[in-house]
């Protein structure tokens, strides 16, 4: 019986190691292959590196071999240290966005005031939009984030008709929107009942949300005029010795001007960006002729296609519309923005700076 207890013993001990022996192995071939999926603990790493590294050495030579065959539209664009502006392919993108800013979706009625709202007057547009630009401010939301929202009110309107009691109540659904598609960190609902002084629940702002992005069919990404600010700011400053920041904010002001005045949605955003930039050059050096070659090969707009748009932002910049508006205005009288907003300018715009002819 002892011998056969001991037979017994020796095999069950024999047993569990062969047992532990397989499941290690096992383990072993899991890791290993565990170890082929995580690039990081690939053995050799550097090698791949290098080939990466010659890679875009390669790229880069190229690149300047092709730079001799283009035209100097290219040069400005390759020069920008900014990711951002994709310099490789810039020139595809804003011609998407030329595109787009065109497409029926993207475009509020030019007339919706007169056609579709029945209880919403221009005044009061402006009088909202005005105010959004004080909530803008008070939660330190993006410029892009205001044009946005200003886009998605105007879209709405051409296709629903609002009372004025509610007009509030879409002009912060519309920031809502815009905030969760331009902000790292927009407010939430709470917020925007709070900044209405809870005139509106929580329900009631959710709800209108919903409207909206039916009424909108989920088309949000339409291009603004910050769009295209951004390039052609970057134009406008080739041949301007001075501060980009003040030509950068000084456009931003006059565009954002623009979004005060119902008779500026009938123009493109490219078309207001182009005329922000045009009376900026103005308004910094008056005896310059404010249009150049460069900026018609950049923008596409000649000088005489912005004098209607040019005209009206001049207006608002003079307080000659809008004047009872002043919450851009106060925006951009602050240090922060360099004070473009007490720059003088002159009363009158010289007609021959509309004419074709050779800058």
């Amino acid at each position: 019986m002892a011998d056969e207890k001991e037979n017994f013993v020796r095999m069950t001990r024999a047993m569990t190691k062969r047992k532990a022996s397989m499941v290690s192995t096992i383990d072993e071939d899991r890791i290993n292959k565990k170890k082929r999926v995580i690039l990081g603990e690939l053995p050799n790493f550097s090698v791949p590196t290098t080939k990466v590294q010659t890679k875009k050495k390669k790229k880069k030579k190229k690149a300047v071999s092709i730079s001799t065959l283009e035209t100097p539209k290219s040069d400005i664009d390759t020069r920008s240290n900014d990711p951002q502006m994709c310099a490789p392919y810039v020139q595809s993108i804003f011609e998407y966005l030329h595109q787009l800013e065109r497409k029926v979706k993207s475009r509020p009625l030019i007339d919706y005031i007169e056609k579709i709202q029945k209880d919403v007057t221009s005044n009061m547009r402006g009088v909202l939009i005005d105010w959004l630009v004080e909530v803008a401010e008070e939660y330190k939301l993006l410029s892009d984030t205001l044009s946005l929202a200003v886009s998605y009110i105007d879209r709405f309107l051409s296709l629903k008709t609002v009372n004025r009691q509610r007009l509030q109540l879409l002009g912060v659904s519309s920031m809502l929107i815009a905030s969760k598609y331009e902000e790292i960190t927009p407010p939430n609902v709470e917020d925007f009942c709070y900044i209405t002084d809870n005139t509106y629940t929580k329900q009631e702002i959710v709800k209108m949300e919903s409207d909206i992005l039916l009424a909108l069919e989920f088309e949000l990404g339409n291009p603004t005029s910050n769009t295209f600010l951004r390039r052609f700011t970057r134009v406008a400053q080739e041949d301007f010795k001075m501060s980009h920041l003040q030509m950068e904010f000084l456009c931003s002001y006059l565009s954002e001007l623009s979004l005060l005045d119902y008779n500026c949605v009938k123009f493109l955003p490219s078309v207001v960006a182009a005329s922000s930039v045009f009376l900026a050059r103005f308004i910094i050096r008056p005896k310059q002729h404010p249009w150049s070659v460069m900026l018609e090969e950049y923008t596409k707009y000649k000088a005489g296609d912005l004098k209607e748009c040019v005209s009206m932002i001049h207006d608002l910049y003079l307080s000659r519309n809008g004047g009872a508006l002043q919450a851009i205005r106060e925006k951009y009288k602050q240090h922060k923005f360099k004070c473009v907003a007490t720059m003088p300018v002159s009363p009158e715009l010289p007609l021959t700076f509309f004419e074709d002819v050779n800058i």
